[in-house]
């Protein structure tokens, strides 16, 4: 357990900055292949193929990358929870920011032929190999440098890198905008990948200069580090893993339905413009950056069971209303669907990383959360504007991408409800862990 002092709190603050520009660096990534992907590497990379299947192509390799993250899981997490999370998460910045770099200076299938997308298809499973590492560890580094009482909040700044990593991309892409389509599609997509490079220098000073997690160096000094991480967690908690895939489920596709398949949706479909739906995503970003660390204060005052269930439940109301406003082709609409929709998914996103933490003991955290997690991504996010593109061409009708996105709340919530409601696990001490946020409840008052 953290010692709590003025040395140690300026660590974990540290250590929470740390978690948040790795996970800004992760996602501006993800979200400027997801935005590529959608606008412009049908054009580049399958330009042979009809328009339909050549963006069903694009979409393909957006997933393909998330087929390296489970074996990046293992690996770093492996590495994580033998020899300490911070020497991981170095080398993680180190391999997704080169790859994204990278994916920028690639050759087109015009220059190349064949090689080009094969060569795309090899860099994004480098990107996802490195990235199955870098979310648990970015978690990790926060929450276990955090004091008990505050694990759910440090927990959300791994988390908030994702709304900053989205409204740095969309940035971006904004500012491209006013390229014409076949300046964009010739040498302007290049420029958000290139300048990866420049976020990859800053993340690295930080890193650098944060320690060991406290939990991993008690793990060590025990003596009680996993040889095989992956085999123990399997072997031990096989269960708690299949919850924490389906827990994730709509906390981390929610975000892939209101950008990547939207963008394509409302541009392709509905006839938006497209830089008007870029700047939609900023709003989504701002409100989540709003909504994450709010969620988790009232979380801790109120208790995970009551925050994470109202947030779903409030999820499942807003994401049918929000297909429904942008299905309007109004811009204003369009926003205040996004808008709400956003809110009880940022809350619930925000809090997942503290629920996960707290689900496995440290020995083999790093590789429990790790796994989890990536798997839901090659399963659900990976494949989610691939599976919602190909339901909108079949049926013709929103109503069944609508459909998709709520069995995917209600994984959420049936997954989530059996890890909060479980018993305490043990500590790696033998004891059980008092530190575990899962049972939090609100608090009562004292004679």
């Amino acid at each position: 357990m953290p010692k709590t002092g003025p040395n140690n709190n300026q660590m974990a603050k540290r250590a929470a900055s740390a978690a948040l520009i790795g996970t800004t660096i992760e996602w501006y990534d993800f979200y400027i292949y997801a935005t590529a992907s959608a606008l412009v590497f049908n054009q580049v990379f399958f330009p042979s193929m009809p328009a339909g299947l050549g963006l069903l192509a694009s979409f393909t390799t957006f997933w393909v990358g998330f087929l390296g993250r489970p074996i990046g899981a293992i690996c770093f997490g492996h590495l994580g929870d033998r020899y300490g999370r911070r020497k991981v998460l170095v080398t993680t910045l180190l391999l997704t920011g080169g790859a994204t770099t990278l994916i920028g200076a690639l050759p087109t299938a015009a220059a190349i032929g064949i090689a080009a997308p094969l060569l795309l298809i090899a860099l994004r499973l480098i990107q996802g190999f490195a990235l199955g590492g870098e979310w648990g560890g970015a978690v990790l580094i926060a929450t276990e440098h955090a004091a008990p009482n505050r694990r759910v909040l440090y927990g959300t700044a791994a988390q908030m890198g994702a709304p900053l990593g989205l409204c740095l991309s969309l940035a971006v892409f904004v500012l491209l905008s006013g390229l014409s389509d076949s300046q964009f599609a010739s040498w302007g997509w290049r420029l958000p990948f290139l300048s990866s490079a420049l976020l990859l220098v800053v993340g690295l000073v930080i890193r650098l200069r944060i320690d060991e997690s406290p939990d991993m160096k008690e793990v060590k000094e025990s003596g009680k580090t996993s040889r095989l991480p992956v085999a123990d967690l399997l072997r031990s908690q096989a269960g708690t893993v299949a919850l924490a895939i389906g827990a994730c489920a709509i906390g981390a596709t929610s975000i892939v339905f209101k950008t990547t398949f939207a963008l394509s949706w409302a541009t392709t479909d509905l006839n938006y413009d497209r830089s008007t739906f870029l700047s939609l995503g900023v709003l989504v970003a701002v409100v989540s950056i709003v909504a994450m660390p709010a969620g988790a204060l009232v979380a801790e005052r109120y208790g995970l069971v009551r925050v994470i269930m109202s947030a779903l439940v409030s999820e499942a109301v807003m994401l049918p209303v929000m297909f429904a406003f942008i299905g309007t082709g109004s811009v204003p609409l369009a926003a205040i669907g996004m808008g709400l929709a956003t809110i009880p998914n940022a809350i619930f996103y925000g809090i997942l990383a503290g629920l996960l933490a707290q689900s496995f003991p440290a020995r083999y955290r790093y590789t429990g959360i790790s796994l989890s997690y990536q798997l839901c991504g090659a399963l659900l996010v990976g494949t989610t504007p691939l599976i919602a593109e190909f339901l909108l061409q079949q049926t013709g009708t929103i109503a069944s991408v609508t459909v998709f996105a709520l069995i995917q709340v209600a994984l959420s919530a049936g997954c989530s409800w059996v890890l909060l409601k479980r018993r305490p696990l043990p500590s790696d001490s033998g004891a059980h862990d008092s530190t575990r946020l899962a049972d939090a409840s609100p608090p009562t008052a004292t004679a």
